[in-house]
C-alpha cells in the first residue's frame, strides 16, 4: 500500500463547481462503514488544490479537508466531473495526477472527470469513456486518446473511466468487485437499493422519445430468472414467462438494462459462479453447471473475458482458504 498500512486508500480531488452526485456516489461506495460487511473496505479522503472549493451551482462549499498532498498516499485516486471542461484544469492537480500515475497508483474518473485525466497526459494512447453528451469535444482535444463513448465505464488495468452520472455506481462497484469479490459487491449493491450488475460494456442511456405508453418493470421477470440461473434457460423462455415475443423482450431489456436477455443472463450466471466460488465450492465443473454456464472451459473463457482472471486466480483471491 502507498502508506505501508494494510488498508487500501482511495483519495477524492474535488476542484471547482464538482458535482455532488458524483461525489456523493464515491463516499456511499468506498467510505460508509457496512458493519454487517466486517472491518471497513477502503480508507477514503477528500482533497482539494484550494482550501475553500465552491461545488457545482454553489450548492454548497467544501471546506476543512487536506490539501494535494494527500494524493501521495493513494492506492486509488480518483477525479469526479467538470462540468465546464472547457475551462484548463489547475496545474496542480495535473501534476498530482501525473505522478501519482508513476508511481503506480490506480486512477478513476466520473463523468467529465476524464477530461482532467486527459488534459494530464495519462490517458495518451488508452482506452477512456465519458459522457455521450461531451463525445465530440473529448475527441477533438485529445485525438490521441482511445475514446469508447457508448459503454458505460472502461477498466483499463490502472486506468478507469465512467460515463454520465449513475455510471459512476455501476463503475463503482466494479472495482468493489474487482477488489473484495462478487460477494461483497452484490451486498454493497444491495445497500444502495442498486444491486444489478451491468457490465462496463452495456451501452449508455441517451435521449429518446418517450414513448406513448411505458413497458412494464422487468423487475418479476428477473427476479424469476435469478431463481434459476441453473436451468437452461434461453430467451425464448424468458419471453414466455412475460408473456410478450422475443422481439418486444429484447427491446424492453435494451430500454430499462441498456443489454440484450442474452447478455443478462449471462451476466448473472457469471456472477452466481463468482459467488459459489467465493463460498468455497473448488471443483469448477460444480460451479459451471450450478450456474448455467455448462462446461468448465465456458467459465474459463467468460471469467477470463469479463474478469481478466481464470476461476483458479479468482479463487486465489476470493474463496476462504481450503
Amino acid at each position: 500500500m502507498a502508506d505501508g498500512s494494510s488498508q487500501h486508500r482511495v483519495v477524492v480531488v474535488v476542484d471547482e463547481h464538482s458535482n455532488p452526485f458524483e461525489l456523493g456516489c464515491v463516499l456511499e461506495i468506498f467510505g460508509l462503514h457496512r458493519p454487517e460487511l466486517g472491518p471497513q473496505l477502503y480508507d477514503v479522503r477528500l482533497c482539494t488544490p484550494v482550501p475553500s472549493v465552491g461545488m457545482r451551482q454553489g450548492f454548497f462549499t467544501l471546506t476543512g479537508v487536506g490539501g494535494l498532498e494527500e494524493t501521495a498516499t493513494a492506492d486509488t485516486l480518483i477525479v469526479p466531473n467538470r462540468p465546464d471542461v472547457g475551462t484548463p484544469t489547475r496545474p496542480s492537480v495535473l501534476t498530482a495526477i501525473r505522478d501519482a500515475h508513476a508511481r503506480g497508483t490506480r486512477l478513476m474518473s466520473l463523468c467529465s472527470g476524464a477530461f482532467t485525466l486527459a488534459e494530464s497526459g495519462v490517458l495518451d494512447g488508452r482506452r477512456a469513456t465519458t459522457h455521450w453528451q461531451l463525445a465530440d469535444a473529448f475527441r477533438s482535444r485529445f485525438p490521441s486518446v482511445s475514446l469508447e463513448p457508448d459503454v458505460l465505464f472502461i477498466d483499463d488495468g490502472d486506468i478507469l473511466t465512467s460515463a454520465g452520472s449513475a455510471a459512476a455506481l455501476d463503475l463503482g462497484l466494479h472495482v468493489v468487485r474487482r477488489d473484495h469479490g462478487a460477494e461483497i459487491a452484490a451486498a454493497v449493491g444491495r445497500r444502495l437499493v442498486f444491486a444489478a450488475h451491468r457490465d462496463g460494456g452495456q451501452k449508455q442511456f441517451v435521449e429518446r422519445p418517450v414513448p406513448a405508453l411505458l413497458d412494464e418493470s422487468l423487475a418479476p421477470l428477473l427476479a424469476w430468472a435469478q431463481q434459476r440461473l441453473d436451468r437452461p434457460l434461453t430467451v425464448r423462455d424468458l419471453a414466455d414467462r412475460a408473456a410478450v415475443s422475443p422481439a418486444t423482450l429484447h427491446r424492453r431489456f435494451r430500454a430499462q438494462l441498456g443489454a440484450t436477455p442474452l447478455a443478462w443472463l449471462t451476466g448473472e450466471r457469471l456472477a452466481l459462479a463468482c459467488r459459489l466460488i467465493e463460498r468455497g465450492e473448488r471443483r469448477i465443473e460444480i460451479v459451471a453447471r450450478e450456474s448455467g454456464l455448462g462446461t468448465a472451459t465456458n467459465l474459463r473463457t467468460l471469467m477470463r473475458r469479463d474478469l481478466g482472471l481464470t476461476p483458479s486466480e479468482y479463487r486465489r483471491r476470493f474463496a476462504p482458504a481450503a
